[in-house]
C-alpha cells in the first residue's frame, strides 16, 4: 500500500520525535562503556516497515542526532549513520510485510526479525565501527566490542519491543479481505 508524501512526512516527524524520547530517557545504562541497552529501535523496526526507507532511515537519523545533541556531548555522526542505515534496512521489510493491511503472520513475523537482525548487525558491527575509527580514530578493540554488544542488545529489545508494537497495529486493523460488500 502506498502511503502519501504528507502520512509519510507527519509518521517520520513522529517517529523522529518517538525515537528521540526513547533514546534521551529510557536508555538503560550497560556495562559496555558508552553504550547503552536501546528500546528505541523496537520503535524504529515497526514505523520503518510500517512507513518503508526514506522514513525509517530518517527516524532513526534525525532522532539519534536529537538524543546525542541532548545528552551534551556532541552528535557522534558515525553512530546516527549507522542508525540511519538501520532504518533503511528495516525499511525494506515494508516490502515484503503487510503490516498496513493487518496482516503480520508468523512467516512475517520471523521476516521482521531477521531484517532487523540483519539491520543491527551491518549498523553496528560494520558501519558504526568503521566510522569511528576512519572519522574519530577511535581503537579497534573498542569500538568492535561496543558495536558487537549493542548489535545484539538491540536486536533481542528489537525482537520484543517491534514485534509486540507490529503484532498489535496488526490485530487492530481489519485483515486485507476481511470486509464484505452487502448484497
Amino acid at each position: 500500500m502506498k502511503k502519501s508524501p504528507v502520512i509519510n512526512i507527519v509518521a517520520t516527524g513522529i517517529g523522529a520525535a518517538l525515537f528521540f524520547v526513547l533514546a534521551r530517557y529510557v536508555a538503560i545504562p550497560s556495562p559496555v562503556p558508552n553504550t547503552n541497552i536501546s528500546i528505541q529501535y523496537g520503535l524504529l523496526s515497526f514505523m520503518s516497515c510500517l512507513f518503508g526507507v526514506v522514513p525509517g532511515a530518517l527516524i532513526a537519523f534525525v532522532g539519534h542526532a536529537l538524543s546525542d545533541f541532548s545528552f551534551g556531548w556532541g552528535v557522534w555522526w558515525s553512530w546516527v549513520i549507522a542508525s540511519g542505515v538501520a532504518g533503511v534496512i528495516m525499511g525494506f521489510a515494508a516490502k515484503k510485510i503487510d503490516l498496513a493491511g493487518g496482516n503480520f503472520t508468523t512467516k512475517d513475523m520471523i521476516l521482521f526479525n531477521v531484517y532487523q537482525g540483519i539491520a543491527h548487525l551491518v549498523a553496528w558491527v560494520v558501519v558504526a565501527p568503521i566510522l569511528d575509527i576512519v572519522i574519530y580514530a577511535e581503537p579497534v578493540n573498542k569500538v568492535f566490542v561496543q558495536g558487537l554488544f549493542a548489535a545484539g542488545a538491540n536486536i533481542v529489545t528489537t525482537a520484543i519491543v517491534g514485534t509486540l508494537l507490529c503484532l498489535a497495529y496488526a490485530k487492530s486493523r481489519p485483515a486485507g479481505g476481511s470486509l464484505k460488500k452487502e448484497d
